[in-house]
């Protein structure tokens, strides 16, 4: 009876163990191909179990066909994203150098080569400066001790201390070459550091034009409110680019410079003392005349204070300048991208009759202002 039993469980085992195997080995082959229909797309009755070929689709038609070079279909919309945009910094000035808030829109007009053009932006706001100072510091005039030493020295401490703790600045003195006595920042223990370097001028030259286009072609890409103030005498001695090609480098850069002419007394003194001679007289007048030019070209003021109690009234109206500005953007009419120069003229004028404006002070008497801003730019060229 035992062995019967033993027999019955050796049969069921190897019976268990057949069936193991023929499923573990059906499940390394996989499913027949029969039943590789979806469920989404049952077998059809009486089908073979191969797939059945798609009849052809007539294609959909389309206007968009392919174009020959340089064409576009018709019909398509066309946009370009590089026309010439140009933002003019206006300030409005009363005599006394004072910015004059509060006046509106329509009543500022731009002229582009005599040509008035439509004002699409207008805004009015202080911001942070970002300020270069550019120094003469040469041993033809900063010897140690002299009069024009203490002045530019007075100049450069003085518009340091009316800056505001978000202004950065930029400290740069020159004479045989251009010297980056620190960078833009707003620490003033950096401004301070560099401020102190100027006690020995070196070289009697004065390279003014290449220090001056130098600042400001590193400046034309910030953005915010920017520019430059130069503390000189005017004369170049030394400089590689000539007074021409040092205009348009300003010019093209658009960068705004606020210059402080130094020595006005001494030279008058020795003017009357018969100190200077006739060469020595029309340089220092050539010398104004640059300053002059580079800050009207470039929209910015110039000054020539004769006296030390000049200097607050200077820094007052640098910064009233630049912090408060009114800013026309405007796109030209003359979209031609020929890197020509274009003139602009601001005026403020009465949009009904078109006559010049007439401000009043508070207690209503006419005000004689004058309208601060860049005089031109130039085109860009057409990219090849």
């Amino acid at each position: 009876m035992k062995a019967k039993r033993v027999l019955i469980a050796i049969f069921l085992g190897v019976l268990g163990l057949g069936v193991f195997l023929a499923g573990h080995m059906q499940a390394q082959q996989g499913p027949n191909s029969d039943s590789s229909t979806t469920v989404a797309r049952p077998r059809k009755p009486g089908s073979t179990g191969a797939p059945a070929a798609e009849p052809d689709q007539p294609k959909i038609p389309s206007k968009f066909n392919k174009p020959k070079d340089g064409e576009l279909p018709a019909g398509v919309p066309t946009f370009r994203s590089d026309a010439i945009t140009v933002t003019v910094d206006t300030a409005v000035l009363d005599n006394k150098g004072h910015f004059i808030p509060n006046i509106p829109k329509q009543n500022f007009r731009v002229l582009e080569d005599g040509v008035p053009q439509q004002i699409a932006g207008f805004s009015l706001g202080e911001a942070p400066m970002t300020v270069c100072m550019v120094i003469e510091f040469s041993n033809r005039f900063q010897s140690f001790y002299s009069e024009a030493w203490f002045q530019t020295l007075t100049a450069a401490y003085g518009f340091v201390q009316t800056l505001k703790p978000d202004d950065y600045v930029a400290v740069i003195a020159y004479d045989l070459r251009e010297e980056i006595l620190s960078d833009f920042t707003n620490d003033r223990e950096q401004t301070a550091e560099a401020m102190a370097r100027l006690r020995i001028a070196g070289f009697s030259e004065s390279n003014m034009y290449d220090a001056l286009v130098d600042s400001a072609q590193r400046m034309q890409d910030i953005e915010g409110r920017k520019a430059i103030v130069l503390i000189a005498s005017g004369i170049d001695t030394f400089s590689k680019l000539t007074y021409d090609k040092a205009r348009k480098a300003l010019q093209d850069a658009g960068v705004p410079i606020y210059t402080i002419g130094l020595m006005q007394s001494a030279r008058e003194m020795a003017d009357a003392a018969g100190y200077l001679g006739p060469i020595e007289r029309m340089d220092f007048l050539q010398a104004d005349n640059q300053l002059r030019t580079f800050a009207s070209e470039t929209g910015g003021m110039s000054y020539f204070p004769r006296f030390y109690g000049e200097f607050p009234g200077i820094f007052q109206s640098i910064a009233q300048t630049m912090r408060s500005n009114y800013v026309l953007t405007y796109n030209p009419s003359n979209q031609a991208r020929d890197g020509k120069v274009r003139r602009i003229k601001v005026e403020l004028v009465n949009p009904e009759t078109n006559e010049a404006v007439r401000l009043n002070d508070d207690k209503g008497k006419p005000i004689k202002y004058k309208v601060v801003a860049k005089t031109g730019y130039t085109a860009p060229r057409e990219v090849e």
